[in-house]
């Protein structure tokens, strides 16, 4: 069987996989290109993509020999599920895995926008840093605050656990229901979204992506959330209005953000670049050693299921 893994896994994985099926490795780790992906579809047996490639209708349509898209990550809205289903072809992904490193991630994006770190290094390393004085560079402290969490699945629980037990913040959340892991913390469910907005010092986006969510914090909601208050979003870009984002922050209307995550990967809103008060990374929500070699593992087990036959694991589609 063959498998076309498209951007590098860590080492182990591939190994791993390596010694069980006929394993194609991009060895340049760069995107493969559309055409590319729907030549793959063609020759291999199983595509096992990552978030930087986009698995439209037209790659889908590209060959009839793909028959699992084993997904490396937990969010698939760069799949297109009915045109797989179409040409049955099963999906799966990587859930559970990355809770614990995006949560970190959310929790490191609140401190860093909080403290204004990020504003902080860029004053010493180029120099303009003039030495301590009680002024300089006030941030927000987080105990006693409201962490609105948006999205209270798996990464949006172990967020609010960090931000209360860690340092004593006040959690509300908005779902689609209630959750019985947040009588724990105590904390208050919001069956409107305005009405958390409203009453955040942060919020902190968990909600997966997908048309569903695109644009959910529109200059609208933006406009709805408590002046001198913060945006975390690890979940996915085109959750945010980048360009309302931008006015938002540069009007003073929002004291801060933090962003792992953006609409066009590898390129990032224009209009943040130039702003002090928003903390930029790239992706990096899962980006830990031992979180990246457990997904690479949770592919392969949907892989092997997928040649055996049986069942797979966390089958989406």
């Amino acid at each position: 069987m063959r498998v076309l893994v498209t951007r590098r896994w860590p080492e182990a994985v591939e190994r791993a996989l390596g010694e069980r099926f006929e394993v194609v490795l991009n060895d340049t780790d760069k995107p493969l290109s559309q055409s590319e992906l729907v030549a793959a579809m063609g020759e291999f047996d199983v595509m096992a993509p990552t978030v930087s490639d986009r698995i439209d209708a037209e790659v889908i349509a590209g060959g009839n020999r793909v028959k699992l898209i084993a997904n490396y990550g937990v969010g698939f809205d760069h799949i297109d599920l009915v045109a797989a289903k179409a040409a049955g072809i099963a999906v799966s992904n990587t859930p559970g895995v990355l809770t614990d490193a995006t949560a970190d991630l959310a929790l490191t994006l609140i401190l860093m926008a909080a403290r204004r770190a990020g504003e902080g290094e860029r004053e010493l390393r180029s120099g303009n840093w003039s030495g301590w004085r009680p002024t300089h560079l006030i941030g927000s402290a987080l105990k006693g605050k409201v962490l609105g969490v948006v999205g209270f699945g798996r990464i949006g629980q172990a967020t609010a656990e960090r931000a209360h037990y860690g340092f004593g913040m006040k959690i509300a959340y908005y779902a689609r229901r209630e959750s019985e892991a947040a009588k724990a913390l105590d904390a208050e469910f919001c069956p409107n979204l305005d009405d958390l907005l409203a009453r955040s010092d942060f919020v902190s986006l968990h909600v997966p992506g997908g048309g569903d969510t695109a644009n959910l914090i529109d200059a609208k909601a933006l406009a709805t959330m408590k002046p001198g208050s913060y945006l975390i979003n690890t979940a996915r870009g085109g959750v945010v209005d980048h360009d309302a984002l931008a006015d938002a922050l540069k009007s003073g209307h929002l004291a801060g953000a933090g962003l792992d995550v953006y609409p066009q990967e590898p390129q990032v809103p224009e209009a943040l670049l130039d702003l002090e008060n928003v903390v930029l990374l790239p992706h990096l929500g899962s980006a830990n050693a031992e979180t990246r070699e457990a997904m690479g593992m949770r592919a392969l087990a949907n892989i092997e299921a997928f040649a055996a036959g049986t069942d797979l694991p966390d089958r989406i589609a």
